[in-house]
This record gives structure tokens, sequence and C-alpha cells, in this order.
């Protein structure tokens, strides 16, 4: 009977549909079949020189030796097993076609090991490049400060570098994880949850009386940083926390989504983090603050936020808590040291004396306080404190010491014990102390309990203070599958990882590293700095120096320095010996069910390529000499434009470089050929200043001819349209100009007194001399006069009043003064009058039968006509001031 791992099993299971086949040669491959398991030595005639078919026999041989005898069954199991015989037989193929297309990679990739260990060093320095971007470029490709950051995203691309802490197994690029934000360290999205959950039920288990309903913390098992309930991560998100399940790019850092990180800088700045999303802690805040110094008295200056914090070094000069002295000491950060002064100071309680610093005058002796207590009976036993002693600790009521009863005694008497059990939790935690109240603590418990071993194989009665560890050892395997674990099993969680160690070497074995047991088989052997004393394949007679690796010998690269037949040369190029090339057509598919087989490459010698020295050639426009190689020595184009000039003296031939002609070998080397182009387009020469008209004739050479066409402009007032030549304007001075450009009309520009001017059509303001008459009055109005306007608006004329004026105003203002006067009269009658009513009412009330006094007070001729009087008044002083204006006229 086959062993377990070697059947075909058809149910469901982790080894459905794996390709099985007897091994031959001892040549183990690992193959992946449809259940997505990995069988060591399934097939072994997969090997380099094995073909498919050899396996598929072997399948089918199995197969039919399986199935029961002709006619025992039924047609419709008899086609289930020729199906499920042919999908095997497919299986084993793919199986068979993959190992030989490993094998072929693995054959030519060792010929060029170290070049691929470059190409994936240069690939990850691309990427780790790409993430830095944003950060150098504001540090002027400074990453001095990125050593920790670069140190983490080199490790996320080492296979075998990050390891799990729970699982103690390594964390791939394609695996769910998550990163403490206090260490960085990265665990399995799985481990981590398991984790998060087994803290927190331990330590309710423990601590709670209500069990599960307490809301612990839980930490990270490497910093012991502490997480709420709320955190446990749930989802799959990149280092930055914006893209949740993260897609696997082999151009970006494993586990990144390639943004800008944008995290919050720590200490934070208000700056976020310039990064591509990255592993690890942020670097330093790179972008440029102005800030001053600790004391504020030195200017501010530019300097990095991460080091925004600086000291000018001189004296910090603020005063210290002691209020008397300043701090000596050089700009500093945070508050100032104590005063380092020294005095001598009283103790609290004033016993003792001493020197101490200034700035902590309150201390306390080692002396007990001793004073009488209260009670009389008892002393302070407190040191050296401030305030009153208080009362007698002993004093008022007490407890026993199973604290079941209470007791009034006098403080110089000791509480008694009750008698009763003392019923305290031992330090088991699970039984009670069954002693009478006692002093003391509690003895150790001594109740026999059965009790499991860790392992949980054993069990064993014995007292409950002591622990149950049992002799048995682990038998399971470690990491590396090699040796057992052989620790006893008092321990709980995943064995350690395996202790012995292994050495991994060069191909010449001068160089080795030593590494864990188990990962021999996913460590790079080392990297030998010894040369390959291998002898050259090729024409030369020594090969390139190069270091010690597997495989065969890269490529020669040294020049070939064979002699060309054609020219004489000797061939620059590197040797091409043993070229490397494809080979198709090598075998044709027997039919569709037969895969197409991986190209084939061989190595095989190559012919010289074409000689390459450079030879001076002159184009054919005779613009440049330029090296050709020497294959291609001949006539050529430099590509340039012609740049030869055309018979219109103002354009150049636009043709590419071409064969030009020379008809007259006196002419000029720069004059345009037959072959050359003729020019088709109009006069572009720049016009004289003014002209808005394109000239007439074709490109032509000399001068443009005048322009005689009509230009239309405005006059100087903007109202008429003149028609002038061109020409006239073009050349005329700014004297003509005015000329030619005046309507000879008045001016109708209005002047600032409000008149017209009275100028002919001119440019520019208008002159202010105004002779328009204009009149004048005095300021009381009553005199006027005609005078010129220019005057007026100088304030050079004005009029004053007259006696006459003056006159006038002194009677206005006697007669407001009489008025003021009068109703200053008539408002005090009437404030007599009606203080006799008030006094005449008040003697009506005193006399029931008296009748009530009426005051009847007479209003004077002013008070009943005033209001009629008035307008009267004011007509009248109207009227006389008008006829005093016009007499003085």
């Amino acid at each position: 009977m086959e062993a377990s791992w070697r059947q075909v099993v058809g149910g469901r299971g982790r080894a459905r549909g794996r390709a099985t086949a007897a091994p031959s040669s001892g040549n183990g491959i690992y193959l992946r079949g449809a259940g997505g398991g990995r069988e060591k030595g399934s097939v072994g005639a997969a090997g380099p020189g094995a073909s498919p078919g050899g396996a598929a026999t072997a399948a089918a041989a199995g197969s039919s030796a399986r199935r029961s005898p002709a006619g025992s069954e039924a047609p419709q199991t008899s086609v289930a097993s020729e199906l499920m015989s042919q999908k095997k037989f497919e299986e084993i193929k793919k199986a068979n076609q993959a190992a030989a297309k490993k094998l072929v990679e693995e054959h030519f990739s060792s010929s060029s090991e170290e070049e691929g260990d470059e190409d994936l060093e240069g690939k990850r320095g691309k990427i780790v490049a790409n993430t830095f971007i944003t950060y150098t470029t504001q540090t002027d490709g400074d990453v001095r400060e990125l050593e920790r950051t670069k140190q983490y995203v080199n490790e996320a691309f080492q296979a075998g570098a990050m390891t799990c802490l729970i699982c103690i197994a390594s964390v791939k690029r394609n695996q769910a994880v998550w990163s403490c934000s206090g260490c960085f360290c990265i665990f399995h999205m799985p481990c981590i949850q398991k984790w998060a959950k087994d803290s927190q039920f331990l330590v309710s288990s423990l601590t709670d009386d209500d069990f599960g309903k307490r809301d612990y913390p839980w930490p990270c098992p490497k910093c012991r940083f502490e997480y709420k309930r709320s955190d446990t991560p749930s989802r799959y998100y990149c280092y930055c926390g914006k893209v949740e399940d993260p897609p696997l790019d082999p151009w970006l850092v494993p586990h990144s989504c390639g943004q800008v990180c944008e995290r919050d800088f720590k200490p934070p700045c208000g700056h976020k983090c310039l990064l591509l999303c990255h592993p690890g802690p942020c670097p330093p805040c790179p972008k440029m603050v102005t800030t001053t110094c600790f004391c504020r008295k030195a200017k501010p200056i530019p300097r990095r936020c991460s080091a925004k914090e600086w000291s000018c070094q001189l004296p910090c000069g603020r005063k210290l808590l002691c209020g008397q002295h300043k701090c000596e000491n050089p700009c500093h950060a945070g508050s100032c040291p104590p005063c380092p002064r020294v005095s001598r100071q009283k103790c609290v309680c004033g016993k003792q004396v001493a020197e101490r610093s200034c700035a902590s005058p309150l201390w306390h002796c080692d002396q007990v306080c001793g004073k009488t207590l209260p009670c009389g009976n008892h002393t302070c036993e407190q040191v050296c404190h401030v305030g009153a002693c208080g009362e007698c600790p002993r004093s008022g009521k007490r407890f026993c010491p199973c604290q079941k009863s209470k007791f009034s005694l006098p403080c110089t008497e000791d509480v008694p014990t009750c008698g009763d059990s003392c019923d305290k939790v031992l330090e088991c935690g699970i039984h009670r102390c069954s002693q009478r109240c006692h002093r003391g603590p509690c003895e150790t418990c001594r109740q026999e309990v059965e009790k499991h071993c860790r392992c949980g194989k054993h069990t064993k009665r014995m007292p409950c203070h002591k622990s149950y560890l049992c002799e048995t050892k682990c038998v399971k395997m470690r990491d590396c599958q090699k040796h057992q674990c052989r620790r006893k099993t008092f321990f709980s969680g995943s064995c350690y990882p395996c202790p012995e160690t292994v050495d991994v070497k060069c191909n010449c074995g001068h160089t080795k590293v030593t590494v864990p047991c188990g990962r021999e088989r996913t460590t790079r052997p080392p990297k030998c700095k010894e040369q390959c004393s291998r002898p050259p394949t090729c024409h030369h007679t020594s090969q390139e120096k190069h270091r010690c690796h597997f495989g065969s010998c890269p490529p020669c690269h040294q020049p070939c320095q064979k002699v060309l037949e054609k020219c004489g040369h000797l061939c620059p190029a590197p040797c091409h010996d043993q070229a490397l090339i494809k080979q198709t057509g090598r075998h044709q598919p027997t039919g569709p069910w037969e895969q197409h087989s991986e190209p084939v490459f061989i190595q095989t010698a190559l012919p010289c390529p074409p000689c390459q020295v450079p030879i001076p050639m002159e184009c054919l426009g005779k613009h440049e000499v330029s090296p050709l190689p020497c294959h291609a020595v001949g006539p050529y184009s430099c590509k340039r434009m012609c740049g030869r000039t055309l018979d219109c003296q103002n354009h150049t031939c636009k043709k590419e470089c071409h064969k030009v002609t020379e008809i007259d070998s006196c002419t000029t080397k720069n004059k345009a050929g037959p072959e050359c182009l003729q020019c088709e387009e109009g006069c572009s020469k720049s016009r004289p200043p003014g002209c808005p008209h394109p000239c007439v004739l074709p490109c032509h050479p000399g001068e443009c001819p005048p322009c005689v066409q009509m230009l239309r402009i405005k006059c100087h007032c903007k109202i008429t349209s003149l028609y002038v030549e061109c020409r006239k304007i073009t050349t005329a001075d700014v004297n003509e100009k005015n000329l030619l450009s005046c309507c000879k009309n008045q001016c109708p520009k209005e002047l600032p007194c409000g008149h017209r001017c009275k100028e002919m059509c001119h440019p520019g303001a208008c002159p202010f001399n105004c002779n328009q008459k204009v009149k004048l009055r005095c300021p009381c109005k009553r005199i006027k006069k005609e005078l010129q306007c220019s005057k007026v608006r100088e304030n050079q004329i004005s009029i004053e009043c007259d006696t006459t004026c003056k006159e006038m105003k002194r009677k206005a203002s006697e007669i407001k003064e009489a008025e003021a006067k009068a109703a200053l009269e008539e408002e005090k009658r009437r404030q007599q009058a009606e203080l006799e009513a008030f006094e005449n009412r008040l003697k009506g009330r005193r006399k029931k039968n008296r009748k009530r006094d009426e005051v009847a007070v007479e209003l004077t001729l002013w008070q009943k006509y005033k209001y009629c009087l008035l307008p009267v008044c004011a007509v009248v002083v109207l009227v006389f001031a008008w006829c005093i204006a016009h007499d003085g006229d």
C-alpha cells in the first residue's frame, strides 16, 4: 500500500486532484496540483531528459489498474472513469510542462545570476527612489534623515526579512498584514486579531467580576503599546490607511498603495508626510519655517521644521522661581533649571537649619514630631510636618482583625479578636481562611485539589498553592521541519524557532553565511569577493575579471578586435563568439492537445557587425563636415534647411539640405542655385511708423515706394473727419501733424468756468483766458457789478458791503431783539397766571360749600395777534431792503 502523501484522493480534501506518479532517478520536483498543495517527489520523469508522455502513461496505467473487471460496472461508471482519467492526464501534462519550464528558466538564469542580482537591486533602487522623490525635492536631494525609513522599506523587499512575532513565520507580499503605530512591527492580520481577542479575554477573565462587560485594552506583542477594543483591526489597509486591500504591484513597496502618505508628523507640526505610502516611521518634516531661538532674543531665521528649535547661546536672562536671581545658562528649551544659589534655611518644623538650594526653601528634616496628641496618652509619630498634628489614630470605633466587628475602646487598649472565623480570601483566590479571627497574614492554602499540567495530558492531586508541571517533552517539528522541539510541554503557544544553524556557501566555498536551520532553502548564497578562475570560452586569451558565481560564466564583454575584411579596421564590438540566440521552428505540435513548447536559446558565434569607425564627410549643401560610420560613407543630407539667399534678397531657401549647382564661381557661397526654391511671397518689409497699408509690390529688393492711399482721421475736437494722404502723415513732424488734424472751426470744449473756448480747433487742453462778463454781488446781495470772468476766477476783484448795508443789518437785529424780549415777558405773565390759578384751586378744596374760584387770565394784544404780526413784519423788512438796494443801483 502506498503512503498517504502519494495516493490519489478523489474526494474532498487538500490533496484533491493532485498529480501522482512513481519517482524515477531520484530527481524530486515540487508540483502544484489543482488542490493548491505541494508534493515532493510526485513526478520524477519531469527532469531535463524526461517527456510528458512517461508521466501520462504512468497515470493512465494506475487509473486502469484501479478499474473493475469488464462488464461488472454500468456504462455510466465506465464513462465517468474515462473522463476522470482524461482529466488526470491533462493535469499531469500541465504539471510536467510547468516543471520543465521552471528547469529551463533556472538553467539560463544561473549563468547570469550576478546580472539578475544587479537588475533586482536596480529595480529595488528605482522603487525606493520613487517612494522618496517627493521628500528629496524638498531637501535638495539630502537623504540623511531617511536612513531609518529606508531600512524598513528595504526589509519589506527581502524574502524572510519580516517575521510575524506571533506565529514565528515569514510575512509574504501577498498576505494581509497589520502594522503597529508604536514600533511599526508588521504582523499577519489573522494573528493580530487572535492576539487582541485572547489578550482581552485573559485580562477580563482574571480581573472582571462582570466577565466580558468592560472594555479592556490589548497590547502590541512587541512594544506593549496599548490599543482600545475598538482599534482591533478588522480590515486590511495599506500603510497610510487610505486604500483597503491594496493590490499587489511589483513596482511598489509591498503592502503600499503608491499614493502620498499624508500622515501627520510626530511630534505634530501642522505638516504632513510627503513620501509615498511606506512602512516604518515617517521621516522628520523637511519644510522650511522661520523661527526664533528659545529665549526669543535673536532674529528669526529659516530652518527645517524638524529642527526649528535652536539656541542662540546667549545668556537666558529669565527670572527664576525664587524671584531674586536670573537664569545664567545659555539660551535653552523648556523651563529654567532651579536656582543654583545656596542659602541657610529652616525646616518645616523649625528644629533644624541647613544650607540648601535657593530654589527649594521648603524642606523636611528626619526627626519625629513628638508632640502630645489631644488624647494625652500618645505622641505624634509623623516626621517633620506642617500644621496641627490631628486626632489620635486609635480614638473612635475600631474594627477587629477580620473586619467583621467594631469596638469602642479607649485609645490605650488594643482591639481584641471577635472569635468568628477569619473567612478572608487566600492567595490562591479560590478558598478562604478557616482560622478564627487572628492578627497577621493568613497561612498558605493547603487544601488538596486535582490539577492538570499545562499540556493537558496528566492530572494529579496536590496542595492548592503548588503548580503542577509534568516532564513530557514536545514532539512537534520546529519551523525548519528537520528537528523536534523537545521542550517540556509546560509552555504554551507555538514552538520556538530551531536553534541550529546551517552554513550557506558560495560556489567556490571561500565565502559562507550562517543562517537559522530551515532558512537555507530560501536564503540566497552569499556574494563571494574572490575572482572566478575558469578559463575563457571565446577567442580571447583571458576572460574578464568577475566574482565567484554559480552556473556558467557571463558572456564576454571584451572588445572583439578582429580585423574587418572590407576596410581593415579592428572590430570594436563586444565579444560575440558565444551569443545567446533564440531557436525557432524546432518542433511542431502533433495535435491541439499538445501545448506549444517554450523557445530554446542556443549559443553560437555571430559575424562582426558593420564597421563604425568615424570618417569625416561634407553634406550635400556644404553646411557641415560630420563623421560617418565607415560602412555608410557617401553623400548625405544633414537634414537642415538649405539657407541660401534667394533672388529677392529677403528670404532663404527652406528646402532640406540638397545638392546646389553653382553657376558662377565668383559669386558668394550662400547664393541660391537653380535647385533652390523660388520666392512667391509678398513684400514683408516693415512699413513706415503709422502706415497700416501693405506694400503693393511682391517681395522685392531695395526700399518700398511711398504710400499714396488716403487715411481717415479725426480732428482735434473729435467732431470732423478729415482725409489725408498716408505718406504726409507718416513723414510729417509734430507741428505739421497738428496742422493736418485741424478742422479750422471754433473749439467746442467747455472751460472750467462753464463758458465755451474761443480758440480754433487745437490739440491739448484749452487755454484759460475767458473774457466773458459776469455779475458779482456783495455779501448781503444788495450791490452788484459786471466784471471779466478770468479776473473773477482768479479772486482779483471783490465787492464789500457799504454803510447802507450795515444800517439795514443793524435794524434787522434790533427787531429780532424786541421780539425776543416781548416773548420773554409774555412767558412770565403766563406762568404767574398759572400759579395764581393753582393757589385758588387749593383754597377751594378746604371749604366744601365754597365755589371754585375761576381765574380769568386776560391775554395781551401781542399774545392774541403774534402769529399774524410776525409774517407782516417780515414782509415789511424785505420790501424795505429791496428798496434800499435799488436806490443804490
